[in-house]
């Protein structure tokens, strides 16, 4: 109920103040299981991403919202729970595990759950390399993968910044439903997953025209100088083992 309060009060006065725009939301099935994948660009993803989607989405959210300390903490906290998301411990291992079978159970209720397959928000505006755990959940719940592109969320509110910038219009496209049927059967083959994601990750491309780097954004991140810019001596070694690719799609493909 929290959900729809929100998206019919908070939800309008963003359309009114910020006018955001929106193409492709009828790409959404209107019934049955889907899955979400979306670029991540800034914490206003949040929020113009399923604005324009008659649908409720369920998006898996890093548990650090759940447990801040302060009013913040407890602003984030009562949002967040408020709309229903679902917490995720991104530590890795069994911490994976869970989130998925959390993933799993969404889509099986017949939900939308939303996706971010870069794990974390790009550092720098460009798109980074997925994770497969979106490839698991497409072939385990058969459920097909919707690509969502934001587009201008970065300049509208860049990492750190509290401020929205009000001459950024921030907007998001939908593109055509992905079926990977063909792939049904291997969920455990590295190779599959691996190949699910990167189609995932190109049609997300597609649609953003954002540059394509070849390496996690976690890495990038940690890549960073305390400054803000690369550290090259680290970057060399990651390019040896990676191989950076960057391309600049059209969004006509």
């Amino acid at each position: 109920m929290f959900y729809w309060l929100a998206k019919y009060t908070l939800g309008v006065t963003l359309k009114l103040v910020f006018r955001p725009w929106s193409h492709g939301q009828r790409n959404l099935p209107r019934r049955g299981p889907v899955i979400l994948a979306s670029n991540h660009l800034s914490f206003a993803d949040h929020f113009f991403g399923p604005l324009p989607l008659s649908r409720k989405v369920v998006f898996l959210a890093k548990a650090e919202y759940f447990t801040g300390r302060g009013l913040k903490g407890l602003v984030s906290r009562a949002f967040f729970s408020g709309v229903g998301q679902i917490p995720v411990d991104r530590s890795g291992g069994q911490a994976s595990e869970r989130a998925l079978r959390s993933g799993l159970r969404v889509l099986a209720e017949g939900n939308v759950l939303g996706i971010y397959p870069e794990g974390t928000r790009s550092p720098d505006g460009r798109l980074y390399k997925g994770r497969t755990g979106v490839a698991r959940l497409a072939l385990e719940s058969r459920a097909p993968v919707l690509p969502c592109a934001m587009i201008g969320t970065f300049e509208f509110l860049p990492p750190g910044s509290f401020s929205p910038q009000w001459r950024v219009r921030p907007g998001v496209i939908f593109g055509t439903p992905l079926d990977f049927s063909r792939y049904y059967g291997r969920e455990s083959d590295r190779v599959a997953l691996r190949a699910v994601t990167d189609e995932i990750m190109q049609e997300i491309g597609k649609l953003s025209g954002q540059d394509y780097v070849d390496i996690y954004a976690k890495q990038a991140k940690e890549l960073r100088a305390p400054a803000g810019e690369p550290d090259l001596s680290k970057l060399r070694v990651v390019t040896s083992c990676y191989s950076l690719v960057y391309y600049k799609p059209s969004r006509d493909g």
